[in-house]
């Protein structure tokens, strides 16, 4: 029986190329051009039962990984848009009257400031970052630079005044934004429903407002219409006739129904401020991982000790870290689909040798070795890995791109601030994670194959 199947294993191998013209009567020991051969027998001879399971194996880990990758683009993708929301509306960072810093009170600072200048033409921030050596007390300072080459975008000032908006049914609460000439419409512009921006440029203050979407539907009120401002300054009553020139919606509805849009002469006016002064400045980086840095060097090296300054994820903390619980969620279901990836590829691997036991007795009784047993089925084990991972990156990227142009997810936008849920192709994430799927699953697969070494050649022979 033995010699049967030595015979029958002697004609596959006679096949190969490199076997043909040499002499078989030498102990059969593969090399890693037999073993890819004789993986590649296996992987176009598999029938019945054992080919079933192995496709359920491909699908379901083609499927994982179509899952890791949606909730990263999806992940990835409301992050971006919520901080690109916020930080649009808001600026990256603050800077204020050190006694208007967490206050009600609304202090006035002179926007003629020396660092405003210095902050336009600035091109960049080195700094020392310490790292220090596992186990020592020695610390290196590393040499870095920010991220971008032109790190700060815009910086303008605002004046912010709260106020009652009335008509002549209603009444609504909200804070007055007042923008100047250097306001940039660029992000408002996107979400501009109806209307268009203000005017600050002409020769006398502008009577226009632009409310929220929310606030103009609560109060009734429709582009060109006639409204009071009120304001209580000194204990006193002052009013301002505007007429809505815009209507606006970010879907950050707690932002919405609470600011709105005016000029900055408009509110200076009530105030009796000068000309020259506003409430801050906000100022917008090209690359939101500067933040920190940039906050640093503002607050130490460039404001005198009347202003102060602060990174707009530590004015609004509780969107930042709502945020950051979302990266919990994504190493949740990564961990869980890798763990699920690699219960399906052992189990099918393991069918796999236990459906092919007699060929593993018939290499070892001509000599070969567990390890070159072994590398045959991880060269099939990988061949699977590759066809489970083009079929979930075609999958999952292919859901990706489905939502992106045709929005099939909805989403309430009062609790998500979003109305449908974006994508954002984070290519280097969704690079690493096929790069971990094929390691973590490979390393494995070791525990499964380490069963060749239990096979007994004799033992599987002689019962054929």
């Amino acid at each position: 029986m033995v010699e049967m199947e030595a015979r029958r294993l002697k004609k596959v191998v006679l096949q190969m190329p490199f076997a043909r013209n040499s002499c078989f009567n030498r102990i059969f020991t593969p090399r890693m051009k037999e073993v890819w051969f004789i993986g590649r027998k296996i992987v176009g001879s598999n029938t019945g039962f054992t080919r079933t399971i192995l496709r359920i194996g491909v699908a379901s880990l083609s499927l994982c990984l179509a899952v890791v990758i949606v909730a990263t683009c999806l992940v990835t993708g409301f992050k971006n848009e919520i901080r690109d929301k916020v930080f649009g509306f808001w600026g990256h960072i603050h800077i204020t009257h050190t006694g208007s810093w967490r206050s009600v009170e609304n202090l006035p600072i002179d926007k003629n400031q020396d660092f405003i200048l210095h902050l336009d033409t600035l091109k960049g921030l080195s700094y020392y970052n310490p790292m220090r050596l596992p186990f020592t007390d020695i610390v290196l300072k590393e040499d870095r630079k920010t991220h971008t080459a032109g790190t700060v975008r815009h910086v303008h000032s605002f004046l912010n005044q709260a106020a009652i908006i009335t008509t002549a049914d209603d009444f609504e609460g909200i804070i007055l934004k007042g923008i100047g000439p250097d306001f940039d419409w660029s992000y408002m512009k996107e979400y501009l429903r109806q209307g268009d921006t203000i005017d600050t440029g002409g020769s006398e203050a502008s009577r226009e407002i632009i409310l929220s979407e929310q606030t103009a539907n609560r109060l009734e009120l429709e582009l060109g219409d006639q409204l009071i401002v009120n304001f209580i300054i000194d204990n006193q009553q002052r009013r301002r006739r505007v007429s809505l020139s815009g209507i606006y919606r970010t879907g950050l509805e707690e932002y919405d129904r609470r600011f709105a849009l005016a000029d900055q002469r408009l509110i200076r006016s009530v105030l009796g401020w000068e000309e020259h002064q506003v409430s801050g400045f906000e100022i917008f980086l090209e690359d939101v991982a500067d933040v920190g840095y940039f906050h640093e060097y503002i607050y130490l090296d460039l404001l005198p000790p009347d202003l102060t300054s602060e990174p707009i994820t530590r004015r609004f903390p509780a969107i930042f870290e709502w945020l950051e619980l979302q990266d919990i969620n994504e190493r949740v279901i990564v961990i869980l689909m890798l763990i699920v990836g690699i219960i399906t590829m052992s189990t099918s691997l393991l069918i796999l040798i236990l459906d092919r036991t007699h060929m593993v007795g018939v290499l070892k009784s001509l000599g070969a070795t567990n390890r070159v047993i072994r590398n045959i089925f991880l060269y099939y084990g990988l061949s699977l890995l590759i066809r489970g991972l083009v079929i979930g990156n075609a999958l999952g990227l292919g859901l990706c791109w489905l939502q992106l142009q045709y929005g099939i997810i909805t989403l309430n936008e009062e609790d998500y601030y979003l109305a449908q849920a974006p994508v954002y192709f984070a290519w280097g994430k969704i690079f690493w994670l096929n790069l971990v799927f094929v390691l973590v699953i490979m390393l494995v697969l070791f525990i499964p194959s380490a069963i060749i070494s239990r096979i007994d050649p004799v033992r599987v022979l002689r019962f054929k």
